[in-house]
């Protein structure tokens, strides 16, 4: 549509292979689900406020929108819900999120995995969007069915240094939600630069959901008993 001329040609055929930007836009809440061994994880995504909260049995964390905020009250959640409280949304929510604002687009070499050549787009953030902007993806999609196939992520871990050393990320298995094809799982490979190695792990995402409707008002805020979560100083 109208909406997708500001994308290079090669985003605008993903995103089409994917449902297409206005069938993902027309949503307004995304929930699944990531099994784990002790708790699983319940995810909700606002996609036009971006405000999320992830729950399980033990604790809650989330996004109010301004300030990411832990309700925890054994002490569960070893790590930092700053980082982690939309980690996995940007990942799952691909390629949709590569279409956000403030992003600029660039070329990169195909990526060769099984004697197949995948193309791809390299991005990257302006000042000031998203977490870490000095952070660069690169979007492979399968030349034949225009789908996403690998992304490539650089992790700067908020050193603002720049980083050569790219995290492989394969999309291989992809299900219908609500018209738009979203990941049924995803995995991790082991690399040396751009050559791919074996699979490492593989995360699953079940009772995938995407509404029209929002969620109910201050849902995502914080709640009795929580804290804004506090920057190490």
């Amino acid at each position: 549509g109208p909406t997708e001329n500001r994308y290079p040609e090669a985003l605008s055929r993903v995103l089409e292979a994917h449902g297409g930007l206005d069938a993902w836009k027309a949503q307004r809440t995304l929930t699944y689900v990531m099994p784990k061994e002790t708790l699983s994880e319940t995810h909700t995504i606002d996609l036009k406020t971006r405000e999320d909260r992830i729950d399980t049995d033990d604790y809650s964390m989330g996004f109010d929108g301004g300030r990411t905020w832990i309700l925890d009250p054994d002490g569960t959640y070893e790590g930092n819900p700053e980082f982690y409280h939309n980690l996995m949304f940007y990942f799952y929510a691909m390629p949709f999120v590569l279409a956000d604002p403030g992003i600029h687009y660039g070329s990169t070499p195909d990526l060769e995995f099984e004697g197949k050549a995948y193309p791809g787009i390299r991005i990257s953030y302006g000042e000031g969007v998203g977490i870490t902007p000095e952070d660069e993806y690169y979007l492979h999609y399968d030349p034949d069915t225009g789908q996403m196939a690998w992304l490539g992520y650089t992790v700067t871990y908020r050193t603002g240094e720049p980083s050569d050393n790219v995290k492989w990320i394969r999309y291989d298995n992809w299900q219908p939600v609500e018209g738009v094809l979203l990941p049924a799982s995803i995995s991790w490979y082991e690399y040396q630069g751009r050559q791919i190695g074996d699979r490492r792990n593989t995360v699953p995402f079940e009772q995938v959901a995407l509404e029209e409707t929002a969620r109910p008002e201050g849902y995502y805020e914080k709640p009795e008993g929580a804290e804004f979560f506090k920057k190490e100083e």
